[in-house]
């Protein structure tokens, strides 16, 4: 049986009367009253679990108690590298209890990347699953643990291990269930007042790091204030009703999860099912198990569900909507969705960290042609957005991507960014905030693209190297720099090609020194030990000296070196040969 539903109009007039105005809160005072209205709620749906909002604030009173006894104080930088799981968000609540700042980390990173990031945002604390994403972080970190707290010009101070598997972490990680023992001997008084001395919508929250052309992340600062109108921004765009149930199996330490799924059903007192990884007949069964009504995804996702025999036989009444982005999806498959899914609401985005995710969307009833084009325009807000924006959050502009001068309408060029939901700036990185962000508070997005008479953006590629595997970002060089290490590379480059699994991938052309040999192989090993595997090049060619693209003074051509690549492909396509 079909579920009724409201129209758009009557759950946006919905939103309207429950906020009628825009009260700044912090992520902790915002979930506090949500938890508090909506408390029988379920807010994380597990493959064999659920947590109400209740529960996850009862978790999360617990953990600041725990943190507060463990030593944090307010502005201490708190890491967090797990698996998708309802202590996540425990934990990132009660961060903001107390006044810390979170640091989401990758769980597919590797070592080095990981002691970067740790290092970089000047981590004090870090909780971390024993495993995650298979990954054997606790055994692989324990060093870098023991270096940072021998370090003098350090502040780490402590890292607490969930433990995964029968095997006991190292001794260097403070037990999850010693950490937790410690709330015992708090009061809730010192939670309160910890909550009431910190309560500053305006401070940073999170520092949550994006790739740079410069190939080292860059950490983005967002405002509670800012987290909360990003998500708002969505709940009244796509017009969420009460209960609202999204399906997401992305990693929800990613802006996509936060903002668009957890922040958005939260004012509405929805909910989110995920799972540790994402696997289609899984999918399937939980979007059915748990009447789900929204599946958030990324082209890939998308691609490998509706590829799945048994959705035929899934019953999913209860799901109308879709939305998909980090690339643009073509007409065939948004009509497939459309029949196999049988969903009415479909729409497509864009945005970045930066901006506290998705700054565009397409708008409910857009035709195919529209939602397969473009990213949609600038999200309507409601109480979120602000006068000064057009009673939206953000406004766009075009700029030339080398002067950084603004363009007149309807030029290509370099997409950038203004408004109340966009960073400040990086942490500690003036040279590159200093580039990114100009006097008027505009962020370069990186992006070329154009936007049109009706306000719709069209993205036509990166005004950098930047491309994008299933939705994270690739910087070339940081792979460059790793395969670079190899005693028989001369040098190397790699560019960003088109892929049907995951929307982008890697191709590589290597140069070797004069009598060296190497093997692909070889290559992928040792991308392996120092990169997540989504930054590893799927294609690999040795090229000549002599094989370069080069400009008049002797640098390379990576546009050049793109369409050779796309050329070759084409010829593997067409005859099956390398």
């Amino acid at each position: 049986m079909q579920e009724i539903r409201l129209s758009v109009e009557q759950r946006r007039e919905a939103l309207k009367s429950a906020y009628p105005k825009w009260e700044k809160k912090t992520i902790a005072a915002h979930f506090k009253e949500q938890c508090h209205h909506y408390r029988d709620n379920p807010l994380i749906m597990m493959p064999e679990y659920t947590v109400t909002y209740e529960e996850i604030w009862e978790r999360s009173r617990r953990y600041a108690k725990a943190m507060i006894h463990l030593g944090v104080q307010p502005d201490d930088h708190v890491a967090i590298l797990m698996e998708n799981d309802p202590d996540y968000i425990a934990l990132f609540i009660a961060s903001s209890m107390i006044g810390a700042i979170v640091v989401p980390l990758n769980t597919q990173l590797q070592k080095e990347e990981l002691t970067y990031m740790l290092r970089q945002s000047d981590t004090n604390w870090l909780f971390l699953h024993q495993v995650a994403n298979k990954e054997e972080h606790a055994e692989s970190l324990k060093g870098v643990i023991a270096t940072l707290q021998r370090d003098a010009d350090s502040p780490f101070k402590q890292a607490v291990c969930i433990p995964m598997k029968k095997e006991k972490a190292p001794a260097i990680y403070q037990h999850w269930n010693y950490f937790i023992k410690g709330a015992e001997a708090v009061e809730n008084a010192v939670v309160d007042q910890r909550m009431l001395e910190t309560n500053d919508p305006d401070s940073c929250v999170a520092i949550i790091y994006t790739s740079g052309s410069t190939g080292l992340p860059k950490g983005v600062m967002l405002t509670d204030d800012m987290m909360l109108r990003s998500g708002f921004a969505t709940c009244y765009t796509r017009a969420y009703e009460t209960g609202r149930r999204n399906y997401a199996s992305l990693p929800m330490y990613h802006v996509y999860f936060l903002q668009e799924g957890l922040f958005a059903a939260s004012f509405v007192g929805g909910g989110m099912v995920t799972c540790q990884a994402f696997q289609p007949l899984q999918s399937l069964e939980l979007m059915e198990k748990y009447n789900v009504h929204d599946f958030l995804a990324v082209p890939s996702m998308l691609v490998a569900l509706l590829n799945r025999p048994e959705i035929k036989n899934t019953k999913l009444n209860h799901l109308y909507a879709l939305l998909c982005c980090a690339a643009p999806s073509p007409v065939p498959l948004w009509k497939r969705a459309v029949e196999e899914l049988a969903v009415t609401e479909i729409g497509t985005g864009c945005g970045g960290t930066e901006a506290a995710s998705t700054t565009m969307l397409t708008e409910i009833g857009d035709p195919l042609e529209i939602i397969s084009t473009t990213v949609g325009k600038v999200k309507t807000a409601g109480v979120a957005g602000d006068p000064e924006f057009g009673n939206k959050s953000v406004t766009y502009k075009v700029i030339d991507p080398d002067s950084g001068e603004t363009l007149p309408s309807g030029s290509v060029g370099e997409l950038a960014v203004r408004g109340n939901v966009v960073t400040k700036g990086y942490y500690k990185k003036p040279e590159e905030t200093a580039f990114a962000i100009d006097e008027e508070g505009y962020v370069r997005s990186g992006d070329l693209g154009t936007i049109d008479e009706n306000g719709y953006i069209r993205l036509l590629g990166r005004s950098k190297d930047l491309y994008k595997v299933s939705g994270e970002t690739v910087a070339p060089k940081e792979v460059e720099d790793v395969i670079s290490m190899h005693p028989a590379v001369n040098q190397v480059y790699i560019v960003g090609v088109p892929d049907k699994l995951t929307t982008e991938t890697g191709a590589a052309f290597i140069e070797l020194k004069e009598g060296e040999s190497c093997t692909k192989q070889e290559i992928r090993n040792l991308c392996r030990e120092r990169v997540a595997r989504f930054k590893i090049p799927r294609h690999i060619w040795f090229v000549e000296a002599s094989e370069w693209p080069l400009t008049g003074t002797g640098k390379i051509q990576k546009f050049k070196l793109q369409a050779i690549a796309e050329e070759r492909l084409k010829k593997v396509k067409q005859t099956g040969t390398k």
